[in-house]
């Protein structure tokens, strides 16, 4: 979708009422489920590798529960330009708020990690206004004018978003000491630097980044994951968070805490395959 088809989508999907933006989506993912030659080939393979025991079909409906879903949350993000946090604030409900506690008790900042699930949109913009500053640290969109969209339009609800580059990692070391909260997804390798791990029974490059700082920083790495449910609403789940053992090498560390980390997100992806909104390639021999 070319920048300027997707202004005009955003420019009405924000001046619509919820229920008839995700009719909208729903429309689009039609579309898109059907014509997307490469996305959808991706996406299949990802959840075969994930759900080796479903059949064809099960994969099909699947994948276009996908699509759905990965749509809506596009309507999230391009209601958000007239979106109020009070009024966002009812639709998300929170398990776990204890870890996310603990975690920030340790005053080293803290590193949420998840995988490309759900609607991040709405919890990042509550938790912004009512705990703490919340920066997402992902890749840069293209075209450029595509990204800084998506950077001011979250900046107004108190969400910082930090490139992944050089300069960004800077800007994460310093909220990290700030005692800010990073979210970031680790199921997927931008870089070609990560560790080649066990990902669904398959080699694949996971990146270390998340683990550096909790090593040489001792920021925390809390698991979260953010799910829409039925009716539309969202759910966010929070596990103990995870810490380097002091004194231990470096190099192990940091494989161990990114396998932890692996093998959390390979339990809720094959719970919830529906959200993984991943139609990208992972491993080497994906299409």
């Amino acid at each position: 979708m070319s920048f300027r088809a997707f202004i005009t989508l955003q420019w009405v999907m924000e001046r619509l009422p919820r229920p008839l933006a995700y009719a909208l989506a729903i429309v689009v993912a039609r579309f898109a489920y059907r014509f997307a030659r490469q996305a959808r080939p991706r996406l299949e393979f990802n959840l075969r590798r994930a759900l080796p025991e479903a059949t064809p079909l099960e994969l099909r409906q699947i994948a276009w529960r996908n699509f759905r879903n990965h749509s809506k949350a596009y309507a999230d993000l391009m209601q958000l330009p007239r979106a109020r946090v009070e009024q966002l604030r009812p639709l998300l409900h929170v398990e776990g708020v204890e870890h996310l506690e603990a975690a920030r008790a340790h005053d080293n900042g803290v590193l949420v990690i998840s995988a490309h699930m759900g609607s991040w949109e709405i919890a990042a913009a509550i938790w912004s206004s009512t705990i703490a500053p919340v920066s997402l640290f992902a890749e840069e969109l293209e075209p450029p004018e595509l990204f800084d969209w998506y950077r001011h339009t979250r900046q107004r609800l108190g969400i910082s978003v930090l490139p992944l580059t050089l300069t960004g990692l800077k800007q994460v070391v310093q909220a990290l000491a700030a005692n800010e909260m990073i979210v970031t997804a680790v199921d997927r390798d931008l870089t070609g630097t990560g560790l080649e791990l066990d990902f669904f029974g398959h080699p694949a490059r996971i990146p270390t980044g998340p683990a550096s700082p909790a090593i040489r920083r001792g920021a925390a790495l809390l698991p979260v994951v953010v799910l829409r449910n039925p009716d539309d609403t969202y759910e966010a789940r929070g596990w103990p968070p995870l810490f380097a053992e002091a004194g231990a090498d470096p190099e192990q560390e940091e494989r161990r805490l990114t396998e932890l980390l692996v093998r959390h997100l390979e339990r809720i992806i094959r719970e919830h395959p529906d959200q993984w909104h991943m139609p990208h390639r992972i491993w080497s021999d994906a299409p």
